[in-house]
């Protein structure tokens, strides 16, 4: 038996907008196989259009998005992709009167209904995404009772009981607490290295990008301005240009770890009295 593809998910020469506005031009990202590949950016550089295009949420005006190396995305029906890529987008309604159990399960939707009433395989399916993101203990608890960090790791056990080779997160560590968020990332990261899941993440945070991606792919004005390792793209010329401000950048001689600070006009005049 073959290997499977390297590429889980790929766009090539992508453009989107909305109403005859471009926001994505001639992007073309691959997010791979055991690795994370983070989308970082300004606020309407196409971070999130991007990662909606590649989910087929949102119609590209031309491009391709292919799965595994070379299949259509627009081939496959909409249950068909949804067996192979899930979407964990920024904001989700809290149903109530369900218990976590129950939300984690509706992740089981592509294999449920119609002819495919039986889903022999979902309760491995929900037992394992409850168990890899720590809500197990959680199970049998209302929803709504959640605080805002066990949600999060509610919704993402849902996208990951679809059971699918690929993921697709946008700013899953939007409004979480420093645990919650040091949490989701090592969660994505496992996710990655463990189980083999080819990773998509729009991040705002840089330094959490350079910290868990193994590929950053930079947005400016809609267009890639740098992809590749975070070394090489989170640099102080890339993100200075993207951002439009100064942006520090610092590697520590001792773990090797990447930092990122930008530089406002109180930072800048301490500097230069230092």
């Amino acid at each position: 038996m073959s290997p499977p593809p390297a590429v889980g998910l790929e766009c090539r020469a992508l453009d989107a907008g909305y109403h005859g506005t471009p926001a994505v031009r001639d992007a073309s990202v691959q997010v791979r196989r055991t690795q994370v590949t983070a989308l970082v950016g300004p606020n309407g550089s196409g971070k999130s259009t991007l990662l909606r295009a590649l989910a087929r949420l949102h119609r590209p005006t031309d491009g391709t998005v292919l799965l595994y190396g070379g299949i259509p995305a627009r081939d496959l029906t909409a249950r068909e992709f949804a067996t192979r890529v899930s979407l964990l987008t920024q904001h989700r309604p809290t149903p109530s009167g369900l218990s976590v159990r129950d939300v984690v399960g509706y992740g089981r939707h592509p294999y449920r209904g119609g002819w495919r009433s039986e889903d022999r395989d979902g309760a491995r399916a929900v037992a394992w995404a409850l168990a890899v993101t720590g809500t197990e203990p959680m199970a049998r608890r209302p929803i709504d009772e959640l605080s805002g960090g066990e949600l999060q790791r509610v919704w993402l056990a849902s996208c990951l009981a679809q059971d699918t080779g690929v993921l697709l997160l946008d700013e899953p560590t939007n409004h979480l607490d420093l645990r919650y968020q040091v949490e989701i990332l090592d969660l994505v990261r496992d996710l990655a290295v463990d189980h083999g899941v080819a990773v998509g993440v729009v991040l705002h945070d840089l330094n959490h990008a350079a910290e868990v991606a193994d590929q950053v792919v930079l947005l400016h004005h809609g267009a890639v301005l740098a992809t590749g390792d975070p070394v090489d793209v989170l640099t102080e010329t890339h993100l200075t240009t993207a951002y439009g401000i100064p942006v520090a950048v610092r590697t520590d001689p001792d773990t090797g770890s990447l930092s990122t600070r930008p530089l406002g006009r109180h930072a800048r005049r301490a500097i230069a009295t230092v």
